[in-house]
């Protein structure tokens, strides 16, 4: 049995067997490499793969197993990262012009804890630049395509993240959500993507987007693999003044607990405009709660129909202020011109993309003197309501299901042009953004299409445990065939 129990766990088998001789890293990570050079040409997950670094970290861990140390709980386990996590001395550019061949002086505290367990970073993956986008399309790199189709977009904005271990380039990987950027490409990718509950798991490091809403979290091919990568990233950190100074809840061991006795809510409002397909799949996961002994009941939370509106006035306010620091003096790219005021506009002009002016843009507006609270001050208010609408619900629920996203995976280029349609992408994620609460996104059979449908559920605040719990039972009794990735490490 696996260090985390009972349920399929394959990036924390293998690293049993290297731990245990069986395997050696340096073969693991060889493997991942592999994969990697197969169908990196065709998907683009990565921005840079770090072949080099990666195959000396895994030759030291093989001499750490030699001499009868213990590397870590992730022994020679290959992981991708995200490109807006730091990593000390390599470059991390958020798919953006406008950082391109900026090495941070640090690690990020994730990619330090990670490398305390043993990990090993095989490379960082492409996004939407400055996480801003679901399709990944807005890189400035081009985009990422679906492994599971490679006419379709993975999702965004952690879509090279997602398809990575979909494609089994990495049994592990790690994203940040906003409004879903970590769910919703693991729903159209089909694999597993949770966000924590916000400030359980440092955003030290983390390129900012929206710093009221960003939150670090892991991919993986099975529930118990993101358990485990979730105990590895989580807990208190003194450099971000926004981690919670208190105990982060474990959730590997609470998985086998199953979910007798607990009320499920559907929320009836998750599924409003979502595909017929998809809300036949949301209804079988409702039914093997049932199964499982859960009380299952229909909910309403209506204030969730506002998180969409609010959303887009919150985190293009915050990404005003916090991308306002690329400014061609003190980070990247850097376009000469006459003046300081010249080459400010000229610099953000060259380095910053389409739907990133936009969010600027937005921003500025709600941010702007006699509009401030009609717009910014607002937003604020509707959210607040949202987090009493989910207040509400579990005191009547201990989780929520509902969908990750309305539809399948949607094809290239269809929704670029249309902005609205392209953040509507986001409806079912996120008010759990909004509310700071923890969620997950798992594979739950296909759509008529084919393509993999997410299951999502939600918890209350610190409720990573209750959440861990139910989608453990939903991945058991999901439709043979669900999930998983395709090849690569094994």
């Amino acid at each position: 049995m696996s260090s985390t129990g009972s349920p399929a766990s394959p990036a924390f088998d293998l690293a049993d067997d290297v731990r245990a001789g069986r395997r050696r890293a340096v073969d693991v990570v060889e493997a991942s490499l592999a994969a990697i050079a197969e169908r990196e040409p065709e998907l683009h997950c990565f921005n840079l793969v770090l072949a080099d670094s990666a195959r000396q970290r895994a030759a030291e861990i093989d001499r750490m197993v030699a001499a009868g140390e213990d590397p870590g709980p992730l022994a020679g386990v290959p992981v991708a990262l995200k490109d807006n996590l730091c990593t000390r001395g390599i470059e991390t550019t958020c798919s953006s012009r406008i950082l391109a061949g900026w090495r941070p002086p640090y690690d990020a505290t994730v990619v330090t804890r990670l490398d305390r367990a043993g990990a090993v970073v095989v490379g960082k993956t492409n996004m939407d630049e400055f996480a801003m986008g679901s399709s990944t399309e807005t890189s400035a790199t081009g985009p990422t395509r679906n492994p599971r189709d490679p006419s379709r977009v993975p999702g965004g904005s952690s879509g090279g993240s997602a398809a990575a271990v979909a494609a089994g380039f990495a049994p592990l990987a790690l994203g940040s959500d906003t409004g879903g950027s970590i769910r919703q490409p693991a729903a159209l990718c089909g694999v597993v993507g949770m966000k924590p509950t916000y400030g359980t798991v440092s955003r030290y490091g983390l390129v900012a987007f929206a710093s009221s809403l960003d939150q670090i979290g892991p991919f993986a091919t099975t529930v118990a693999d993101a358990a485990g990568m979730f105990d590895v990233i989580g807990g208190h950190d003194p450099a971000d003044s926004t981690s919670l100074d208190r105990p982060t809840p474990r959730v590997v061991s609470v998985l086998g607990d199953g979910i007798e006795g607990l009320t499920v809510g559907v929320v009836r409002e998750l599924l409003e405009g979502a595909d017929p397909d998809v809300v036949a799949r949301i209804t079988a996961a409702a039914d093997v709660c049932a199964a499982a002994g859960a009380h299952v009941e229909e909910i309403s939370v209506p204030e969730v129909r506002l998180g969409l509106s609010a959303y887009y006035l919150i985190a293009p306010a915050e990404a005003s202020s916090n991308l306002a620091r690329y400014d061609g003096v003190r980070y990247g790219l850097r376009v000469d011109a006459p003046d300081a005021a010249s080459m400010n506009v000229a610099t953000r002009t060259a380095g910053f993309g389409a739907e990133v002016k936009r969010r600027i843009m937005l921003g500025t507006y709600a941010l702007s003197a006699g509009y401030y609270d009609a717009y910014y001050g607002q937003a604020l208010r509707v959210r607040t309501r949202i987090v009493e609408g989910f207040e509400r619900a579990y005191h009547q629920c201990d989780v929520l299901l509902g969908p990750t996203s309305p539809t399948t995976a949607f094809p290239l280029g269809e929704r670029l042009d249309d902005p609205l349609a392209m953040y509507l992408s986001d409806v079912c994620t996120i008010p759990s953004n909004l509310a700071g609460h923890p969620a997950i996104s798992l594979p739950f059979g296909t759509g008529d299409d084919g393509l993999p449908v997410g299951a999502q559920l939600l918890a209350p605040a610190l409720g990573e445990s209750l959440l861990f719990r139910a989608a453990a039972v939903l991945e058991a009794g999901a439709p043979a065939g669900t999930g998983g990735a395709a090849g690569g490490v094994a």
